[in-house]
């Protein structure tokens, strides 16, 4: 009889575990690749309003996620914007266990997804205390899988054995990094709910990195290598997007989140200094520019400053893009008019079919500044985000110098 008494209890006292709704204060998250290997990001769990919400953290950017479904054994949440969520299941011990959902250009991906709670760690130091300290500036070669290089810079700050900075290639950053060094090996990742990346590298001595992987998206692999060096410049992009020989000014005509057509002949443009952003709701870098671009156009607005997106999504699925797009609106409180090209972001003619007087479109996002006659003066086909700290500062001194300068013209 005592045997049963306790095991009646021990049962009880497991299913009472699993339906509370209180969750460990955080959590070590991982994401299982094709290729079994993973991207590591960490979890905070907090009250608000008596609510469970989430908070995805890489170095100084904190992502909350609300709300967070909670019932019986299940943990169910999306990402503030991208087509990104998670189902798990919640074990006795706290520890998470289900799929990470993706949209992509192709089918969604579902990935494994679990978490562990209470670990208070990213990476594990497995190597021991940083041999090296890798702060400051570092030429990087990436090597794609077919054998071709590309540029990049590289800036890391390290403080003891934690490390954080960002990748800066041709078309705009790898946003917020974080890791550690252990022993003469450096591990960084990162997650937004887009971006899935993972670096490994060797350091070789204080001037070198060696060795290098880094792994992103679900099956993506490419090497890497860097030199440190203070005085290496952002890499320029081969071919930038510029307008044709012969062209002047843009045309265009898409419609709005509610489906109504804006051209860029409306009146609201005219005379006006305009700013055209070209994204998609599906990248990290357009999401930094239009955090960016939506408070500068509440400061700029009264000054005679208009704005407008134009968007080239996953697929031609409007109901779809619509969707994806609302959350970017609805994040920051876009108030300028969010237009749906209808053009998906790898369609190889997608600048013929929507803005025939430019050379190709070679990046996301890419800026461009028309003058109050309507005019092309600028394109910017890199945007340099908050996870590159002075190269976020330098570039909006550089945007807010180009507006200004239309501003003042006649």
């Amino acid at each position: 009889m005592k045997r049963l008494i306790v095991f009646v209890g021990l049962v009880l006292a497991f299913f009472s575990t699993i339906g509370q709704t209180e969750l460990p204060g955080n959590y070590t998250a991982y994401l299982v690749r094709q290729d079994n290997n993973t991207v590591v990001f960490t979890m905070q769990v907090a009250k608000e309003n008596n609510e469970t919400v989430f908070y995805i953290i890489n170095a100084d950017e904190r992502i909350r996620i609300s709300p967070v479904a909670i019932t019986n054994d299940s943990v169910n949440f999306s990402m503030p914007v991208f087509e990104s969520s998670f189902k798990a299941k919640r074990n006795a011990d706290g520890s998470l266990r289900g799929i990470w959902n993706k949209g992509t250009a192709g089918d969604f991906q579902n990935w494994t997804f679990y978490a562990l709670p209470n670990q208070g760690y990213r990476f594990k130091k497995n190597q021991g205390s940083a041999r090296y300290n890798i702060s400051g500036k570092w030429d990087v070669t990436i090597t794609r899988a077919n054998g071709t290089p590309r540029k990049a810079l590289a800036e890391f700050e390290q403080n003891g054995d934690n490390l954080t900075g960002s990748f800066i290639t041709p078309s705009g950053d790898y946003r917020f990094l974080e890791g550690i060094v252990t022993g003469d090996s450096l591990k960084l990742s990162t997650f937004d709910g887009a971006h899935a990346y993972t670096f490994y590298a060797k350091i070789a001595g204080a001037e070198r990195i060696t060795g290098g992987v880094y792994l992103s998206g679900y099956n993506g692999k490419e090497t890497w290598t860097a030199v440190k060096d203070k005085n290496v410049k952002e890499p320029k992009q081969d071919q930038p997007t510029k307008l044709k020989p012969g062209q002047t000014k843009l045309n265009f005509t898409f419609n709005d989140l509610d489906g109504k057509p804006v051209s860029i002949n409306d009146e609201r443009f005219k005379n006006k200094v305009v700013i055209v952003q070209l994204m998609g709701s599906w990248c990290p870098n357009c999401l930094d520019e239009t955090k960016f671009l939506s408070e500068f156009y509440d400061k700029y607005r009264s000054r005679g400053v208009e704005m407008v997106s134009l968007a080239y999504e996953y697929s031609t699925d409007i109901e779809r893009s619509k969707k994806s797009l609302s959350k970017f609106q609805k994040l920051f409180n876009v108030q300028y008019p969010m237009l749906i090209t209808g053009v998906t972001s790898t369609d190889e003619q997608k600048t013929e079919k929507t803005l025939p007087q430019l050379t190709p479109i070679r990046s996301f996002p890419t800026s461009i500044f028309l003058d109050r006659k309507g005019n092309v003066r600028e394109i910017h086909g890199v945007f340099y985000g908050p996870g590159t700290k002075q190269y976020f500062e330098e570039y909006k001194k550089i945007f807010t110098g180009i507006v200004e300068g239309l501003l003042k013209e006649n």
